[in-house]
């Protein structure tokens, strides 16, 4: 008689520093937009889901915050996220840009990762910009630094050596549940992916003048059947910030408008309206309204 073969699953926390490819890696392994990207490090602000359903099994990935030293109220959110991450997974995966030197940053994630001891597996990033001889030495290092489980070079960009980091962690997840349903890839409420896809296009547009400095909060959702209505506020900190993104007679607005209407289509079909305001917050970043109600589970803010 053959055994019934072993469903797996469970919770992976990814982490990294900032640009590191962690929102990219994500998308890829679940083959859906869960995250968005941009070359602006930083852009990912809360702990997002993303799941994997395979017919052995169900993999959570947990993409995280860059690891960053703090310097705000939303960046203590950021890092809040990152380390009930590293609380709650079954394994880590720490991605690495292998095309960087190593440096003070890279320290700082191998601490975190010393201070809550997951088990680790090591992806070395975007090995298509570097040449093959580099990455033994880089392999060296951090098998020196961490005791990962494996090490293994990929590309998320391209998908190189996706399907082998996939095997190695759904090999070392323990026997499991079904968490969520199979036609499911995120726990990301569709507020949130709305404003996500508009702050990835306002990024888009202002990413040399203002990269950080933005929020989007939805202020009205309305799903029928034929029409989404989407209103939503885009946050800025100083007076001279508003006209960057309305741009000369309103020419850059609209163009944020219609990129994110075409994107928000694909997950409220068939039409969206979306109406777009500009709005001065001095100091968001450290307002804790503000930062409440990007907390989209209202887990992660700080009480100082």
């Amino acid at each position: 008689m053959s055994e019934t073969p072993s469903f797996k699953s469970g919770f992976v926390a990814i982490v990294g520093r900032p640009n590191a490819g962690k929102s990219t890696l994500v998308n890829a392994l679940v083959e859906s937009k869960v995250s968005i990207v941009t070359p602006v490090p930083q852009t990912t602000r809360n702990r997002i889901l993303g799941i994997l359903h395979r017919p052995d099994a169900q993999v959570i990935f947990m993409d995280t915050p860059g690891v960053h030293r703090p310097l705000s109220r939303l960046n203590e959110q950021m890092m809040n996220f990152v380390r009930q991450a590293l609380s709650d997974r079954d394994l880590a995966v720490l991605i690495v840009d292998a095309s960087e030197d190593y440096g003070k940053g890279d320290a700082f994630v191998i601490n975190l990762l010393n201070e809550y001891s997951p088990r680790t597996i090591l992806a070395l990033n975007k090995v298509d910009k570097v040449h093959k001889p580099a990455l033994l030495p880089l392999i060296d290092r951090y098998s020196k630094l961490y005791g990962f489980e494996e090490i293994i070079p990929i590309s998320a960009m391209n998908g190189d050596g996706l399907e082998d980091l996939l095997a190695a962690i759904i090999n070392r997840l323990p026997e499991g549940p079904q968490y969520f349903p199979a036609d499911e890839y995120t726990d990301q409420p569709e507020r949130f992916l709305a404003a996500e896809i508009i702050r990835e296009k306002v990024i888009g547009h202002t990413k040399q003048e203002m990269p950080y400095v933005t929020a989007v909060l939805i202020d009205g959702f309305e799903e029928g059947d034929t029409l989404t209505r989407l209103h939503a506020t885009i946050v800025v900190e100083k007076d001279s910030q508003k006209p960057i993104v309305i741009g000369a007679g309103g020419a850059r607005l609209k163009e944020i408008g219609t990129e994110a209407r075409l994107e928000l289509e694909k997950l409220f079909p068939p039409k969206v309206y979306l109406e777009l305001f500009v709005k001065v917050q001095p100091e968001w970043r450290n307002n804790r309204a503000v930062i409440a109600e990007l907390d989209y589970r209202g887990e992660g803010g700080s009480e100082k």
